[in-house]
């Protein structure tokens, strides 16, 4: 990614341009800061996930429909323990318990399942919210964790502390995504929501230097990623006075882009 060669200096001068490391969303409150400000905001997923073949899944030597219970971290492990189970002509029993990590995950795994026959629990954001239903099936159940290739350690960590039987399943891949495009362009502000957002940046161009560019970060492990990088982080979120990105980076703007 090209940056304009400035070494960093007065880094309040006026942004024009914003790259937002995640899929374009159809509504979001950064449509109404890009008219505000008079910016080009643009999105592009820095990550992306990919599926874990049947064949790759084997070698694991897991079958699903030998567990009475599966614990759900997100849509994308939703969405690919049950394209396994469909690869592997796996039909779950209908007294499987489903353990989902938030209200939206078991919103979402009524695509898969008919609800109303099966047992769902969800928390509202921690694998903690489940801590008193995942331990009232403890001794009765057997667990699986579908994951990623990066795993679920919060998750992990509390079935093994709480000595659950439970296994690990990777059945996708979270991976960089080619930004070879995007080489010869320059943004005024990138940012940031996982520390995977950073390493694909330096996956995609190794010598990348900030210069005058603008680096923004949601989260304390994202801000560690581009600290461990050697970068200065310019705008972060959240904060008692800005919780959410958009919020930070119009505080920011007010004062970079003073006359909108």
């Amino acid at each position: 990614m090209a940056t304009n060669g400035k070494a960093l200096g007065n880094l309040h001068e006026m942004v024009k341009s914003i790259l937002i490391s995640q899929p374009k969303p159809e509504r979001s409150p950064y449509y109404e800061l890009e008219k505000k400000f008079g910016l080009q905001i643009d999105w592009r997923p820095f990550i992306h996930v990919e599926a874990v073949t049947e064949k790759e899944f084997r070698k694991q030597r897991v079958r699903p429909d030998e567990f009475s219970a599966i614990v759900l971290t997100s849509k994308n492990s939703v969405d690919h323990f049950f394209r396994m189970c469909t690869a592997m002509r796996i039909e779950m029993s209908q007294d499987t318990k489903y353990f989902c990590l938030t209200e939206a995950v078991a919103n979402y795994l009524q695509k898969f399942i008919i609800y109303r026959k099966r047992k769902v629990f969800s928390g509202k954001r921690t694998i903690m919210d489940l801590k008193p239903y995942l331990l009232k099936h403890k001794d009765k159940e057997k667990f699986l964790l579908p994951c990623s290739n990066l795993g679920a350690k919060a998750v992990s960590n509390f079935l093994d502390e709480n000595e659950f039987n439970w296994q690990e399943a990777m059945m996708y891949r979270t991976v960089s995504s080619d930004l070879s495009d995007l080489k010869d362009i320059t943004y005024d502000v990138l940012v940031f929501f996982s520390p995977l957002g950073i390493k694909s940046l330096y996956d995609n161009f190794p010598g990348f230097k900030q210069n005058q560019t603008r680096i923004a970060v949601f989260g304390n492990s994202t801000s560690k990623a581009v600290v461990d990088r050697g970068l200065e982080i310019n705008i972060k979120a959240p904060a008692p006075e800005t919780p959410s990105m958009t919020m930070a980076l119009e505080h920011y703007l007010k004062v970079s882009n003073p006359k909108i």
